[in-house]
C-alpha cells in the first residue's frame, strides 16, 4: 500500500520538475553571517576553527580558493572515527584578515598552524592539506616532525616546474583582484584548465565552490598570491629537507593537474616512506571533485599508518 502511494505521488511530479529540483542550485553555507565558530587567538591574530568527531586528531588545511567549508565532505565522513579540525588560515573571513602585504607569508601559515594546535592542546596529529594548504601541512612537517603522525598532500608544489609561468599567472591573479575585485578570482577558477572536469561533472558542487570563493576579501588574496605562492620554497628548493623527512606521507594528484604532478613525482621519491595516489580524469581538488574515492584512499592510509604497516616505516 505504502509503496503504490509512493509511486503515485511520484507519477504526480513532471520529469521537468523533477530535474529541475535535482539539477537546481541551492544556496551554500555562508560563513559571512552569524559565525558562531570558535576562534583560536594565535601568533596575532585570530583563527575560526570547527571541531567534529572523536579520536585521534585529524587536521585539514584549506587550499588558497577555498576554506574550511573545502573539507566538508571529509569532516562528514572521518568524523565517525576521528576528531577533525578544520580552520581557516589568517586572510579568510572570520579568522583575522591583516590589511597589509606585510601580515601574510609561508612562514606565518606554519606557524599558525603550529599554535593552533598548541592552543587546541593537541599532540601527534595526522595532517592534511590542499594545494596552498599541502604546502602549510609539508612545511609544518619539516618544523615539526615531533607533532605530525601522518602527512597527507593533495596538489601540492605548484610553482616548481615552469615556474616563470606560474609566477605570471599568480602576478596577473593579484593585478585583477586589485582592479576588478573578487570576481575576478571567481572567473579564473571559473575557466582554469585544472578546474574544468570538476565543474563537467559536478556542477552543482562547482557552482557552490565559485559561491564560496566570491565571498573572500579581495585584498587578502592578492596578498597571498603574491606574499605565499609566489615567495614560498619550491619543491627543488627543499630536496634536503624533504629526503630527511620520514613522516608517513600520502602525496595524491589528480591527472588533469599539470602544475602538481611532477612536484608530486618528486616528492613521492624525496620523502623516504611516501606513497603517490593519481586520480584518473581529475583536477586540483580531488577532495571535493571524487570525494569517496579521496576518502577510501586516506582511510587506507590512515589504516595502515595506525598499524604500523605504511611501507617501511614501522611504529
Amino acid at each position: 500500500m505504502l509503496r503504490r502511494l509512493f509511486l503515485k505521488g511520484l507519477a504526480a511530479v513532471p520529469f521537468s520538475q523533477a530535474l529541475a529540483s535535482a539539477t537546481s542550485p541551492v544556496k551554500p553555507t555562508s560563513l559571512s553571517k552569524g559565525n558562531t565558530m570558535p576562534m583560536a587567538p594565535v601568533n596575532g591574530v585570530n583563527l575560526c576553527y570547527q571541531q567534529t568527531g572523536t579520536g585521534e586528531p585529524l587536521v585539514w588545511a584549506h587550499e588558497y580558493g577555498g576554506d574550511l567549508r573545502s573539507w566538508e565532505p571529509q569532516v562528514r565522513h572521518f568524523c565517525r572515527r576521528y576528531r577533525v579540525i578544520t580552520y581557516n588560515h589568517r586572510g579568510y573571513s572570520p579568522s583575522t584578515i591583516p590589511r597589509v602585504a606585510s601580515g601574510y607569508s609561508q612562514d606565518l601559515l606554519v606557524e599558525d598552524l603550529h599554535q593552533l594546535l598548541r592552543h587546541l592542546a593537541l599532540g601527534p596529529v595526522h595532517l592534511g592539506g590542499c594545494s596552498m594548504g599541502a604546502n602549510v601541512a609539508r612545511d609544518f612537517a619539516i618544523a615539526h616532525p615531533e607533532m605530525t603522525r601522518s602527512l597527507i598532500m593533495l596538489g601540492a608544489g605548484a610553482g616548481s616546474v615552469n615556474r616563470e609561468q606560474v609566477v605570471q599567472e599568480w602576478e596577473a591573479i593579484a593585478a585583477g583582484l586589485e582592479r576588478d575585485g573578487i570576481q575576478s578570482l571567481v572567473k579564473h577558477f571559473e575557466n582554469v584548465a585544472n578546474r574544468a572536469s570538476f565543474r563537467q561533472k559536478d556542477p552543482r558542487g562547482f557552482a557552490e565552490f565559485l559561491y564560496q570563493v566570491g565571498e573572500h576579501d579581495a585584498q587578502a588574496c592578492a596578498h597571498l598570491a603574491r606574499e605565499v605562492l609566489i615567495k614560498r620554497k619550491t619543491v627543488l628548493q627543499l630536496e634536503p629537507q624533504l629526503k630527511a623527512l620520514h613522516v608517513p606521507t600520502l602525496v595524491m594528484a589528480g591527472d588533469r593537474d599539470a602544475p602538481s604532478i611532477e612536484p608530486s613525482v618528486l616528492m613521492r621519491d624525496w620523502i623516504p616512506n611516501a606513497g603517490l595516489v593519481v586520480f584518473p580524469k581529475c583536477g586540483h581538488t580531488a577532495n571535493l571533485e571524487e570525494p569517496v574515492l579521496f576518502n577510501l584512499h586516506v582511510t587506507e592510509f590512515l589504516d595502515a599508518v595506525e598499524a604500523g604497516r605504511w611501507a617501511q616505516w614501522s611504529a
